[in-house]
């Protein structure tokens, strides 16, 4: 089976025999995520975090709550898994790279503390 990416939250879409019939049509990991979609917030996430990249030198990571605060100066913590759901896409569009203690990590299993940058 070919591996899919979650629309909404860009985890890693396991494979499950009740869709075999329709795996082509599977864009979701989860009843939340299809039930959540993708709104203009998460849009606004992923243009911060491009934006804020953009400014910075090549190389150099971003925290998602960089991109958090950019959008919601008062409210940014309610944005933050917002926000890492926004890098995970840009991961699978192949734009960013998310990173742990300098080393690529694989976005579906990243725990704690994360930094995003470029793709290289």
């Amino acid at each position: 089976m070919a591996e899919k990416t979650c629309a909404v939250c860009g985890r890693r879409i396991e494979w499950r025999r009740k869709w075999a019939r329709d795996w082509d049509q599977v864009r979701y990991c989860s009843a939340g995520c299809r039930r959540r979609g993708v709104t203009r917030v998460d849009r606004d996430l992923e243009d911060a975090i491009t934006r804020l990249l953009d400014g910075r030198r090549a190389g150099a990571t971003i925290c998602p709550s960089d991109a958090a605060r950019d959008v919601a100066p008062d409210g940014w913590r309610d944005l933050m898994e917002p926000a890492r759901m926004a890098a995970r896409r840009l991961v699978d569009a192949g734009t960013v790279e998310i990173v742990q203690k300098g080393a690529v990590v694989d976005p579906s299993t990243a725990r704690g503390a994360i930094r995003i940058r470029r793709a290289r």
